[in-house]
């Protein structure tokens, strides 16, 4: 190696990726997981550095990678030498990584409802490269003809409440439903914990689920039949127009507590050992209440928990909670359209969980600088730009003062309408194969000559 590249090399060790933590840790954990490399240009740990600068640009093209970095090295180099990284590698460094920020004190209190750690879930999509691995893999939106669509990565998060953290971030063919994914996300969560959801969660096997491990679930109940006049009766097998659950004590005009059974057909997302174990009773409270806010489509929200202390969780405490899990809504945008990762580059399976873990360590260190700019500024967390952060972490890599930071105002109750104002280039969408248009096209200028 040319001593200037050397030097180059060096530098960029000291700065570049300088967020994902020092060489020394960085092969620790590698170390850890038993890893081993010769000594060249592109080794794991450059690798790591090298993956996080392209995410953290933008997830630029191959090509611009070595401008950046300040040294040279072929894209195959690269490729391969990202190939050569283990998913666990990243994996572990995004847990590692994410136990370190939440140990910050404004991210880990910003969490805290009521004294419970409380966590959104939602689910996501993310389009991929048109490439048969993929696209048999997680597969494409129905109807769309082969060569006419790209395929389609399902996603299920499990993200803190008040810091916005990534926790977990389950990837899965399009088709997947999030009841399959949940267990998964389940092994993040302690007892204690709290988890908000919409209504794709509000059915009683994840309830269940999460009663067996000592956490609270807050759902939205949209399909299920509610009916809140004191001493109701039941309905008798599959009577309609009845709740199916059994009346038991009244807490409020629209609070109450009732029992739910557990359905007589096992959930084909369950082994039937984890069916089995279900209960076949779970008490519950249901609670309705009325939402008089401007730019809201739903004015009343029914919702599902088994916070049953109706005292400690009173129906406004839970009412305000629930209105903010739509911050996760705001955060997916910050992922997926500040960051990029609604279009993947990858082209493999493999390589599309390792480009996401990358985004979701990436998402998670703006987020740290943040905290510890909304700490300094003794604002909340959400008032301080996401984007703003992102070009700090983007061009000052090494500075060690506290981050000076975009701070928006207070707008509570905001009311904008979902609409954009810049037009789109209007192009006929492609419903052929792309080589049968070509061959069109190719035909009819050979039939005017």
């Amino acid at each position: 190696m040319l001593p200037s590249i050397r030097s180059v090399l060096t530098k960029f060790k000291v700065q570049g990726g300088a967020q994902l933590g020092t060489d020394e840790e960085l092969q620790q954990l590698c170390r850890q997981m038993g890893l081993s490399w010769r000594e060249r240009l592109l080794t794991p740990i450059v690798t790591l550095r090298l993956f996080f600068l392209q995410v953290l640009h933008g997830n630029v093209a191959l090509n611009a990678l070595p401008h950046i970095a300040g040294f040279s090295f072929t894209s195959s180099a690269y490729c391969e030498a990202r190939q050569r990284l283990p998913l666990e590698l990243l994996q572990r460094l995004l847990r590692q990584v994410t136990q370190k920020v939440l140990e910050i004190q404004p991210l880990a209190a910003a969490d805290r409802w009521l004294g419970h750690r409380v966590f959104l879930a939602d689910a996501t999509a993310f389009t991929l490269p048109d490439t048969p691995p993929l696209l048999k893999h997680f597969g494409q939106v129905p109807n769309q003809r082969p060569g006419c669509g790209f395929p389609v990565a399902f996603g299920l998060l499990l993200m803190h409440f008040g810091s916005g953290l990534l926790q977990r971030l389950i990837v899965a063919p399009l088709k997947t439903n999030e009841l399959k994914m949940l267990p998964a996300a389940h092994e993040e969560l302690q007892p204690g914990d709290v988890v908000l959801g919409d209504s794709a969660f509000g059915k009683y096997v994840e309830l269940a689920l999460l009663a067996q491990r000592g956490v609270a679930g807050v759902f939205r109940l949209t399909r299920r039949i509610v009916d809140f006049s004191p001493g109701r009766l039941q309905a008798a097998g599959k009577q309609c127009g009845r709740p199916s659950s059994r009346w038991l004590r009244q807490l409020g005009p629209l609070d109450q507590i009732v029992e739910w059974f557990k359905p007589d057909t096992p959930s084909t997302y369950l082994t039937p050992e984890q069916w089995a174990a279900l209960p076949q009773k779970l008490i519950v409270r249901e609670l309705r209440y009325r939402l008089d806010r401007p730019g809201f489509r739903v004015h009343e929200i029914t919702l599902v928990t088994t916070l049953l202390d109706h005292q400690h969780y009173s129906l406004p405490a839970l009412a305000d909670l629930f209105h903010q899990r739509w911050t996760i809504e705001t955060n997916l945008r910050h992922l997926k359209i500040t960051l990029g990762m609604d279009t993947l580059h990858a082209q493999t399976v493999e390589g599309v969980h390792k480009e996401i873990l990358m985004f979701c360590l990436l998402y998670n260190l703006v987020r740290l600088v943040m905290g510890v700019t909304a700490k300094t500024l003794h604002v909340s967390i959400d008032r301080i730009s996401f984007i703003d952060a992102l070009r700090w972490l983007l061009y000052e890599p090494t500075a060690s003062s506290i981050p000076h930071l975009i701070t928006h105002p207070v707008r509570p109750d905001r009311l904008e309408p979902r609409v954009v104002k810049r037009r789109s280039k209007h192009y006929p969408l492609l419903t052929r194969p792309r080589a049968e248009l070509r061959n069109a096209l190719l035909l009819k200028s050979l039939l005017i000559k």
